[in-house]
């Protein structure tokens, strides 16, 4: 089993990596598609293409069970706001392995979330799972 943690809300969400459908919204098993079929939202205006870094998460803890960072990930986060050591597109970054990891939602994209924003791009198109 994996684990997502997700700050600074402190949800956790636990799934079968091998049972998990995959949205064509990033890489299979990335934080977006997990956060598609598990029920928590991460922002991604472009698709999951890395085309933008609205899907910007910080890794706390846990990359051990994560995939590499490649070169469009890397280029592309030079863009983003807020750039930490642990930073991450979440429609990149998928998971290798199971094991648990926690991210942080960085705060200048948590207000629209908080305020029960679907995502842009996809608007109601696919609705959260129900807990």
């Amino acid at each position: 089993m994996a684990k997502v943690t997700v700050l600074p809300a402190n949800e956790t969400f636990e799934f079968d990596l091998n049972a998990l459908p995959y949205h064509d919204h990033g890489k299979p098993l990335s934080f977006l598609d997990v956060g598609i079929s598990t029920g928590f939202h991460i922002e991604h205006a472009c698709g999951g293409n890395c085309a933008c870094t609205t899907c910007h998460v910080v890794v706390k803890s846990g990359a051990e069970f994560l995939s590499d960072m490649d070169d469009d990930e890397a280029d592309k986060l030079d863009l983003a706001a807020d750039l930490q050591l642990g930073s991450r597109l979440g429609c990149q970054v998928h998971f290798v392995r199971d094991g648990a990891v926690t991210i942080e939602i960085p705060s200048w994209n948590r207000n629209y979330v908080s305020e029960g924003g679907a995502s842009m791009n996809l608007g109601d198109a696919i609705p959260a799972p129900k807990k």
